[in-house]
């Protein structure tokens, strides 16, 4: 069993990777819906609060033995960067296992990375189903969450989305650049 969840692994990234390569022979940029979830301090939070405001997203969970711990790592060395350029930017990191992520394990979570959550919401507040539609809907990657693992399959970029919602760039978190790359997005 534990073999076909690393096959199913391989094959993910692979999707993964491959859907990436063609996103940039795409010529027109996803908008992102509206929608409203709940952050990790319990309240709702979405794209009424982003209106107007550039934004970085990514998806993670909390129970993640793989990618989610470098990619809210650097997530958080972002963040210190956008502050240290005084931008003004949100930060939305979606949760992709809304049933285990609760808003309190959230907080927690955030906490082992950063103690500064004013600008950084990490999301929840829907199904399992909803969130692997709304990865591929609205940012063109995929979300799986095999029924025999405790383990989700998900894209690993980070999505910036100017002030109209749409996403004008999207990076891989294992760029060594990534943090300056964005920098550079938000700056445009």
């Amino acid at each position: 069993m534990q073999q076909r969840t690393k096959w199913l692994v391989i094959v993910l990234i692979g999707s993964v990777w491959f859907l990436n390569a063609c996103s940039t022979l795409q010529k027109e940029s996803p908008t992102i819906s509206p929608f409203t979830f709940t952050d990790q301090q319990g309240e709702a939070f979405g794209s009424d609060e982003l209106e107007g405001r550039l934004w970085v997203a990514n998806f993670i969970f909390t129970e993640c033995d793989t990618v989610c711990p470098p990619m809210t790592t650097k997530m958080a060395d972002l963040q210190e960067a956008i502050q240290e350029e005084q931008l003004d930017v949100e930060l939305v990191s979606f949760s992709v296992d809304p049933q285990v992520d609760t808003p309190e394990k959230l907080k927690s979570y955030l906490l082992q990375f950063t103690d500064d959550d004013s600008n950084w919401h990490l999301l929840n507040g829907y199904s399992q189903q909803e969130i692997e539609q709304f990865a591929v809907d609205e940012f063109q990657t995929l979300v799986n969450k095999p029924q025999d693992s405790t383990q989700v399959l998900h894209g690993v970029n980070f999505y910036v989305i100017n002030e109209n919602g749409v996403v004008i760039d999207d990076f891989s978190f294992s760029d060594p650049e990534l943090v300056d790359k964005i920098l550079q997005s938000l700056n445009k």
